[in-house]
């Protein structure tokens, strides 16, 4: 099978191919063609998944087509985007259409969710691997950015911490999965959802905000030097799903929080008042820290002592 005959196959034949929405046109010419609303801003941001490194080399197609999407489409979350599109760049050893077949069907599960088309791409021949573009939009100068963060602000994280890096055993095969708490786990790491509702309902509220994908230590890290700032997290504040506590118990759950990644869940920093609200909205919101002056990232213990910790996130070049 040729490259443009597997792309009008599998790709350009897509439901979530189909141009419509911000989508002007979509797959079928050299370029996609988007329509942004007058006042309004695009954000765009790339993501590459390797086998070996971000997936493993034996896994569910239609998991890795969900999974691809939404960690790519969690940093529109992240800046408080509202989704349009999507291009993938695949990279595939062989063409087996029982696997295209399935990694498509979750593309398309994950687009639906998340409210995008699918506009472009491109094959080729080589190790599995897939870059994906994320395209959003929204109202000029509203994006939640990094940089941000004032003294006095709450630290605030959208969702029980660790659940995918506990998962990761698991999916490793190394522990087994035959249990409803396993299986919670493995659903946090194979379709994590992006939290693209609560992206937008933090604008104008929200002080500085990111996505955790390398580990909250990391990412806090990147709001700390963004702002100038200093990050203060409570160890005892951290929300954990009683699925993680069960499967891994409370030392590695607590490792799994801070440095494991992969939770696509968002942090940011907001001001007290703006809390209220929030929580009466039913947001899940949950103050784990406060912002400070000074920089870096600290964690502290039940009597505000810091807590020295050996490894802070995952590295993409660590060998």
């Amino acid at each position: 099978m040729g490259e443009f005959e597997l792309i009008r196959q599998y790709f350009a034949a897509a439901a979530c191919a189909r141009a419509g929405g911000d989508v002007v046109l979509g797959i079928g010419d050299d370029c996609a063609l988007l329509a942004v609303p007058p006042g309004e801003q695009l954000a765009i941001s790339t993501d590459s998944l390797t086998v070996g490194v971000h997936f493993p080399d034996r896994c569910d197609p239609y998991l890795l087509g969900q999974r691809a999407l939404a960690v790519s489409t969690s940093d529109l979350a992240g800046m408080g985007a509202t989704p349009i599109g999507f291009t993938l760049a695949l990279t595939l050893p062989s063409v087996d259409p029982d696997w295209l077949a399935e990694f498509t069907r979750g593309l398309e599960t994950m687009a639906a969710g998340c409210a995008m088309r699918l506009i472009g791409g491109d094959t080729t021949r080589g190790p599995l691997s897939m870059t994906l573009t994320v395209f959003g939009r929204l109202p000029a100068g509203a994006a939640l950015l990094r940089s941000g963060a004032r003294p006095g602000d709450l630290l605030c994280v959208g969702g029980a911490l660790g659940d995918a890096a506990g998962a990761l055993p698991i999916v490793l095969g190394e522990r087994p999965a035959d249990s409803a708490q396993a299986s919670a786990l493995l659903r946090r790491y194979w379709s994590p959802q992006p939290q693209l509702a609560l992206g937008q309902a933090l604008r104008g509220r929200a002080t500085a905000a990111l996505d955790i994908s390398d580990g909250l230590l990391a990412d806090c890290a990147h709001i700390a030097g963004a702002s100038g700032v200093a990050l203060q997290i409570e160890q005892a504040r951290l929300p954990f799903s009683d699925a993680l506590l069960a499967v891994a118990g409370a030392e590695r759950a607590l490792q799994h929080a801070l440095a494991g990644g992969d939770d696509y869940l968002l942090a940011f920093t907001l001001p007290s008042a703006e809390l209220p609200s929030l929580l009466d909205e039913g947001w899940p919101v949950h103050v784990i820290g406060r912002v400070s002056a000074g920089d870096g990232v600290q964690l502290l213990d039940s009597n505000g002592s810091a807590v020295r910790v050996s490894h802070r996130g995952f590295n993409h070049f660590k060998t």
